[in-house]
């Protein structure tokens, strides 16, 4: 593996299926163009005459659209922003706080990731669309679905005020697991 010299931007996003790295080289004397992907080259131009532009690109399971802009800022000076889905990263992020909810667990010495995403109800487990099944209860409804020997649910209460909405929480093996905040 070559040595990264032209690194100029790192980005991590976290989308449903796991925190990506986006990494991207930029040649200015060459114009050489790489996108990484979690370490995977997913773009690679080697003589570009124009040095801005745009390169865009797919990040993770759900093949989220992601495209790294390249301005000029004067003389030879250049900005790279990201944008994911259309949307600037902070926006996306901002929005992304709103229709998920993320919670991390320690389970029998492993690490999980669970993400519900409140839009389609559906929920990922570190990388993985999970198989559920919903179920209404009396005050709500029941999300049920299994990380390896464990049961789990996400049950979905009304807060009973307009701007707070429906509130989510994860339970596992009975106990509730607090909110994790990326």
């Amino acid at each position: 593996l070559e040595k990264m010299t032209d690194l100029v931007a790192v980005w991590e996003v976290a989308l449903s299926d796991g925190v990506h790295k986006i990494e991207f080289e930029h040649g200015t004397t060459s114009g050489k163009r790489v996108v990484y992907v979690d370490g995977k080259e997913e773009i690679r131009k080697e003589w570009m005459f124009k040095l801005v532009g745009k390169e865009t690109f797919i990040v993770g399971a759900a093949k989220t659209r992601a495209t790294i802009n390249i301005d000029a800022v004067g003389g030879f000076a250049y900005e790279y922003t990201l944008e994911i889905n259309g949307k600037s990263l902070k926006k996306y992020m901002e929005n992304r706080l709103k229709t998920t909810n993320t919670w991390i667990l320690s389970l029998g010495g492993t690490d999980y990731r669970v993400v519900l995403e409140k839009d389609t109800m559906d929920v990922w487990c570190n990388g993985e669309k999970m198989e559920t099944a919903g179920e209404f209860v009396e005050d709500g409804t029941e999300t049920h679905f299994t990380v390896g020997d464990h049961s789990c649910y996400i049950k979905a209460v009304s807060s009973g005020k307009r701007k707070e909405g429906i509130i989510h929480t994860l339970i596992v093996d009975d106990r509730e697991i607090p909110e994790a905040v990326e």
